[in-house]
């Protein structure tokens, strides 16, 4: 068994080139991780919006503040059109809730149909501020329109495709 103690390699007589680290790699890597970072914030802020019925949005206003959210009722027979969409009022549990919506409604929207608003408190907390409605389609239509619901669910339409 040989013990003699071994000597290590002179580095400076390495032949290779040292390694250059590439700028341009961690630049990208840093965009990445940023555009990573806000599709995951946005996608958990969003999911986040909480749900309440009129009677409870109303009672809790104050403490909502500006905070989006989303709110549940009953259109109820007082939509009028405006220029920039509709305005209505909205009941729940012996409650009401004036709304002034930004943008087109949904083809279903009617008084006596029950929807879900996205959006906001107005400063004054006089109405609720909605740039979303959306409307659950009722055991009748389900009923009337089983095929179109199938067809949807299938991603199938007998309509024909636009050119």
């Amino acid at each position: 068994m040989e013990l003699t103690p071994r000597t290590a390699p002179d580095p400076s007589a390495s032949t290779s080139a040292p390694r250059r680290r590439s700028w341009w790699a961690y630049g990208l890597l840093a965009v990445v991780l940023v555009a990573v970072g806000i599709v995951a914030y946005q996608g958990l802020t969003s999911a986040s919006l909480y749900f309440y019925n009129v009677d409870e949005a109303v009672a809790q206003r104050t403490d909502l503040g500006d905070k989006r959210i989303r709110v549940q009722g009953v259109v109820q027979d007082d939509v009028e059109t405006t220029d920039d969409g509709v305005t209505f009022t909205m009941s729940f549990n012996d409650a009401d809730l004036r709304v002034v919506h930004q943008g087109d409604p949904p083809e279903m929207f009617a008084p006596g149909v029950p929807v879900v608003l996205e959006g906001r408190w107005d400063p004054s907390l006089s109405h609720f501020q909605s740039d979303q409605i959306l409307v659950k389609h009722d055991e009748q239509y389900e009923a009337d329109h089983s095929d179109r619901i199938s067809d949807a669910k299938d991603g199938q339409s007998d309509e024909p495709d636009a050119p």
